[in-house]
C-alpha cells in the first residue's frame, strides 16, 4: 500500500456486524466531505479486533446503496500487521518505547499527577530497571508497548471544532496480546494510503491529539480533522443496533427504502426540507461543511 499523489478521505468501519444509521450517517459525511474537495475516497477495515463473518460484504453493499463510491482495494488491516510490527521496531530501537506490565485496574486505581485527566497513564513502567522488567515477566505477566511521549498535549485542527488541545501521555501502541493497537494502525494506516482528512464521530476527537503526536513523531503530517456529530436515541445515548431498527435491513422490514433514510439524513443536516427525495449525488452538489449542524440528530423511525 502506497501513498498516491492526490489526497485521499475514508473511511473505516471495523466488520463487527451491520452498520447503523449513525455509522452510514458519517460515512456519508465522510464521502461528501472528500468528494467536494476532489480527494480520493477509501474504505479500510479496521479487523484488529473481533469481527462478523460476512460483516464486510455487507458493510460494503450498504454503502454503495446510499450512492458512496471509493476507489479500491478495500484495505484490510489484519494483512498489515508485519507493516506494524516494524514501525513499533523502529520506535523501539530509537529509545521511544517501554513495556508496560500494569492492568487496566491498575492504572486506574494508582495515583496520578495534578491536572491528569482520568485514566492517563501515570509512568508506573516507564523507568523500570532491567532486573524489574525481568521480574514481571517471570510472573508471567504479559507486558503492553507504550510509546514514550514527550509532550503533556498536542494541539489538532477541526474544521468543526477549531483547534483542540488534548492530553498526550504514554498510551499504548501493541496490545498485551501482541495486536497492534488502534492509536498506532491508524496512523500508520492513513500515512501510507496518503489519507490527509479524517471525517469521523466526535466521540473520537479527544483521540485525534494521540494519533496526531504519534504521525508528528513518526515524521507524517498530520491530517485535517472534522469531528461530526453522533446519532443519539431517545434517551440521547450514543445510537446502536441494541436499539432496534436501525439498519437498512431493519427500515426496509418497517417500509422505509433506502432513498428514504438518505432523505431522512439529509433532513438532519440541513441539507433537504422533510419529505423532500433526495440522492447522495444531490447532496454533494449542495454541500457546505460550515452550515453543517453542531447538535446530535436524535434518530426516531416515526
Amino acid at each position: 500500500m502506497e501513498n498516491q499523489d492526490r489526497p485521499a478521505g475514508r473511511y473505516a468501519p471495523s466488520p463487527s456486524g451491520t452498520l447503523h444509521v449513525g455509522n452510514l450517517r458519517t460515512a456519508l459525511l465522510a464521502w461528501l466531505f472528500a468528494r467536494s474537495t476532489d480527494r480520493r475516497f477509501l474504505i479500510r477495515m479496521e479487523d484488529l479486533d473481533r469481527t462478523a463473518v460476512g460483516a464486510d460484504a455487507q458493510q460494503l453493499t450498504d454503502l454503495a446503496a446510499l450512492g458512496i463510491d471509493w476507489e479500491p482495494p478495500v484495505v484490510y488491516q489484519s494483512d498489515r500487521l508485519a507493516t506494524y510490527a516494524s514501525v513499533i521496531d523502529g520506535l523501539s530501537a530509537t529509545g521511544r518505547t517501554f513495556e508496560c506490565f500494569c492492568t487496566r485496574r491498575e492504572i486506574l486505581e494508582a495515583p496520578s499527577a495534578p491536572h491528569t485527566p482520568p485514566g492517563a497513564y501515570p509512568g508506573t513502567c516507564r523507568h523500570l530497571s532491567d532486573a524489574e522488567r525481568a521480574e514481571r515477566r517471570a510472573a508471567g505477566r504479559p507486558p503492553a508497548i507504550r510509546i514514550r511521549t514527550d509532550a503533556d498535549e498536542f494541539t489538532v485542527t477541526d474544521m468543526l471544532h477549531g483547534d483542540y488541545s488534548g492530553s498526550v501521555d504514554d498510551f499504548v501502541i501493541r496490545r498485551n496480546d501482541g495486536t497492534p493497537a488502534y492509536n498506532l494502525a491508524v496512523v500508520v494506516d492513513d500515512a501510507a494510503q496518503g489519507i490527509d482528512q479524517v471525517v469521523r464521530g466526535d466521540d473520537l476527537l479527544s483521540s485525534a491529539p494521540r494519533q496526531a503526536y504519534l504521525a508528528t513523531l513518526l515524521g507524517h503530517c498530520p491530517p485535517t480533522y472534522a469531528h461530526v456529530p453522533m446519532v443519539l436515541n431517545h434517551d440521547r445515548v450514543r445510537l446502536s443496533k441494541r436499539d432496534g431498527a436501525v439498519t437498512l435491513t431493519d427500515l426496509a422490514e418497517l417500509g422505509l427504502s433506502v432513498g428514504d433514510v438518505v432523505s431522512r439524513m439529509a433532513v438532519s443536516l440541513g441539507m433537504a426540507e422533510p419529505g423532500e427525495q433526495v440522492t447522495a449525488a444531490d447532496l454533494l452538489r449542495r454541500f457546505d461543511p460550515a452550515a453543517l449542524p453542531r447538535e446530535p440528530w436524535l434518530f426516531a423511525i416515526s
